[in-house]
């Protein structure tokens, strides 16, 4: 019932004995209202800090962590910039990376040309710049075959278990017992191709078992948990188990894995260009120029320093990254 009022507009409130008690207008409307607006438009806080109560997600905290983390920001940019420079080189450079000129070889630093020229006649900061696209690519491809591929066979195998996990379990311990440098030596020396493909798909052939066995390991620990129980209590099917209530429990372990990994198949990707039975020419390729380098390093350091060193520095910069969403990620390190 509304509360009754004098003519002058004051509002009278009821107490506990059945009697009234004068209340100002003001006072009056501000009994009136809501709580939501006697209290500023603004919910109470909940238990957790935020205004509905709602407790933060693994990912959300993870990703509060990672905004605050020095590490994760500085490895960030370096990270966005190498995209960008390989997906845009020519922003950079205006030059030809496969322009030589003979007469110019293992010259220094020149004006319009700042990292000299290669044993060719090559401008070292072209070819540089267009190394980033190759050894990018390879990397990103490798890490998101490798990840697709372990992931589905040790998940699949973690939830299933009984004989396919089994059979998994000796298939990866075979691969493992496959050393990656000599595998590589073996299995790209007949390939005469000079495009990525065949050294991202030896490095998804060799890679895959280590995300294989982290997903099996996360998934047999998710689904041991209350609520994918309760799922399949309340009569769940599997692929609605594994998509909806397993799988994103389970995916951060394979995410800190594959973000370390990438900076890792950049490396092996130079190595084995280095070695000669990675990337061939006229493929241009950091690890294609430090092979090349090496025989001059005593009369020409500079064309061995400059592609060395932009690789060094894209491989710590993806090890720094995965070191940070590894600590984001990980409970146990909060």
């Amino acid at each position: 019932m509304p509360e009754p009022q004098y003519e002058d507009g004051q509002t009278m409130a009821p107490t506990g004995a059945g009697g009234a008690v004068d209340l100002a207008t003001s006072e009056g409307e501000r009994l009136e209202r809501p709580p939501s607006a006697a209290s500023g438009g603004q919910a109470p806080a909940g238990p957790e800090g935020s205004p509905t109560g709602k407790p933060r997600s693994l990912w959300s905290d993870a990703w509060r962590d990672l905004r605050r983390n020095p590490v994760f920001l500085i490895s960030g940019v370096v990270i966005l910039f190498l995209v960008l420079v390989s997906l845009w080189p020519s922003a950079l450079t205006s030059g030809n990376p496969l322009d030589c000129d003979l007469a110019k070889a293992q010259q220094g630093s020149q004006p319009g040309h700042p990292f000299g020229f290669d044993g060719q006649g090559c401008d070292v900061y072209t070819r540089t710049v267009y190394g980033a696209r190759t050894s990018v690519t390879v990397g990103v491809l490798a890490t998101l075959g490798v990840a697709v591929l372990g992931s589905v066979l040790g998940g699949l195998a973690g939830f299933f278990g009984g004989g396919w996990d089994a059979v998994l379990s000796r298939i990866t311990d075979m691969f493992f017992a496959i050393p990656v440098v000599l595998g590589g030596l073996v299995l790209l020396s007949v390939v005469t191709s000079s495009t990525v493909w065949p050294v991202i798909g030896f490095m998804v052939l060799l890679g895959w078992p280590q995300i294989s066995r982290i997903a099996r390991g996360s998934v047999i620990t998710a689904k041991q948990n209350d609520y994918v129980q309760a799922a399949r209590a309340l009569g769940a099917s599997n692929s609605r188990m594994l998509l909806r209530h397993i799988t994103p429990n389970a995916i951060a372990p394979v995410i800190v894995v594959a973000t370390i990994a990438l900076g890792t198949y950049i490396a092996l990707e130079a190595t084995l260009s280095y070695l000669g039975v990675g990337l061939k020419p006229p493929t241009v390729s950091w690890g294609i120029d430090i092979s090349a380098a090496s025989q001059y390093i005593r009369n020409a350091p500079h064309m061995l320093l400059w592609p060395a060193g932009a690789l060094a520095i894209t491989v710590l910069a993806f090890i720094m990254l995965g070191d940070a969403v590894r600590d984001a990620l990980d409970p146990k390190l909060r």
